[in-house]
């Protein structure tokens, strides 16, 4: 007798419960949770830079061009800082993902970014959220940015 077949059987059966197991954590809203945020983030950074400080915590972490931040506060200075009177992002595509290993969600967007009025010449951008769960509601646990250019 072969111990191979028998290992075979045992893990594919762990494979099994494990997949199981996975899927147990997928939130099954990732879809509605991603899309309802990505609106909610736009809404209240082109209206009220600072009200974005509710949306992540003392972990929640920032790339913004290659610069990283840490913490709410940290990373709303940061965006409070950015250099425009107005902006306005629409959004052309926001792909949501269910994160397995948290029951959370990743978000990426790609859009354009209308800055101080310039309607003709908007910008591209593409930025990913890490939406983490906490207390029954997400926030911000992973946040990326960048202008695509050239």
């Amino acid at each position: 007798r072969s111990h191979f077949g028998s290992s075979r059987r045992h893990a594919v059966r762990n494979k099994a419960s494990a997949n199981v197991a996975a899927m147990a954590s997928i939130n099954p809203q990732f879809q509605q949770i991603g899309e309802q945020f990505t609106q909610h983030y736009y809404q209240i950074f082109d209206s009220n830079r600072q009200g974005l400080v509710a949306l992540y915590n003392d972990s929640s972490l920032l790339t913004f061009e290659g610069e990283q931040f840490m913490g709410a506060t940290s990373i709303v200075q940061k965006i409070v800082s950015l250099p425009f009177q107005t902006v306005q992002h629409q959004v052309v595509k926001a792909d949501c993902q269910p994160n397995p290993s948290n029951g959370g969600v990743i978000v990426f967007v790609t859009g354009n970014l209308i800055v101080d009025g310039g309607a003709a010449t908007p910008l591209k951008f593409a930025q990913v959220f890490h939406l983490a769960p906490s207390g029954g509601s997400f926030f911000c646990q992973n946040d990326m940015f960048r202008l695509n250019i050239g």
